[in-house]
């Protein structure tokens, strides 16, 4: 069993930076893949990163490729997104899950078992 607890977001201006984190409880977390997903009001749920259980695959929605960058301490049991040049359409709630995720080199498209509550992200214009 994997808890996973999202920190870090906030109110932020269009351009800036922010890092959100997700901090998880239970053993073996560093054998988990784990992605990020966001949704933001009258929206589908959007799976907008993920990494692999080793930190050597990643994965990224074209809406934020190159300007989020996902990483794992698997030391710490933390995963963080680190969101650069901020637009107001990345407003949402910003969640992490994990799953098992050994032999997985490929964390696009994985189901996930564990979820967290979630962190609200808001971008103002």
């Amino acid at each position: 069993q994997v808890q996973l607890v999202e920190s870090g977001g906030g109110l932020v201006q269009t351009g800036d930076s922010l890092r959100v984190s997700c901090v998880a409880s239970g053993p073996n977390f560093s054998r988990y893949a784990v992605g990020w997903f966001r949704q933001a009001p009258g929206k589908d749920r959007e799976n907008i990163a993920a990494i692999s259980w080793t930190g050597g695959g990643t994965y990224y929605a074209d809406s934020v490729k190159g300007r989020f960058t996902i990483s794992r301490d698997n030391a710490k049991n933390a995963v963080y997104l680190q969101m650069n040049s901020l637009k107001p359409e990345d407003t949402a709630v910003y969640s992490c899950a994990a799953t098992w995720g050994v032999g997985i080199n490929s964390p696009d498209g994985l189901v996930y078992d564990y979820w967290g509550q979630g962190t609200q992200v808001t971008v103002s214009s």
